[in-house]
């Protein structure tokens, strides 16, 4: 058996099951996504990761690099094929086109998995608002049963029910009001 205070133990020790449990779920759901996407994204997003490679730079300069210096004429025996370099501009000016749409579209599916994470936030938000309001109405029925006075002035404030169109709406008038000035 492994020391568990040693350099051997698991990373996952200090965690809790349930967050342990939550994170292999999280990342088996993300597999599943990566997998069920469409073919296009898929290849889209490994092209994008290549483009933002070292060995992606570290090619492009060995290639411009090689085709400017036989076009300049300083590699012997290599013919000039592109003296006035509009091959190599017209190239890039393709990659360009292409690379960018790449990264588009895998930035497209990144904002959108973002959306989905916002929104799963928002709900959990929700959720733990509204079940930590039941809590300290709960707090407050025992401490009332008890005979434990209130002392908290915000307490009452906090056994109310956040409603989230209010503070959609209250939000949205504090950007309409900011853009206004």
């Amino acid at each position: 058996m492994t020391d568990p205070t040693g350099p051997d133990r698991d990373a996952s020790q200090g965690m809790s099951a349930t967050l342990i449990t939550n994170i292999a779920r999280l990342r088996a759901r993300a597999e599943a996504e990566e997998a069920a996407a469409p073919l296009g994204s898929r290849i889209a997003d490994r092209i994008t990761a290549f483009a933002g490679s070292m060995t992606f730079v570290l090619i492009h300069l060995v290639l411009y690099s090689t085709w400017i210096a036989a076009n300049l004429g300083w590699l012997p025996g290599v013919p000039r094929f592109d003296p006035s370099f509009v091959i190599l501009a017209m190239e890039a000016s393709v990659e360009a086109i292409f690379l960018s749409t790449f990264v588009l579209i895998s930035q497209n599916r990144m904002a959108a998995a973002s959306d989905r994470r916002a929104k799963l936030d928002l709900h959990i938000n929700l959720l733990t608002e509204h079940e930590l309001t039941k809590l300290a109405d709960l707090v407050a029925r025992i401490g009332e049963r008890l005979g434990l006075p209130e002392t908290d002035s915000e307490f009452h404030e906090i056994r109310q029910d956040v409603e989230p169109e209010k503070v959609l709406d209250a939000l949205e008038e504090d950007e309409n009001s900011a853009s206004s000035d």
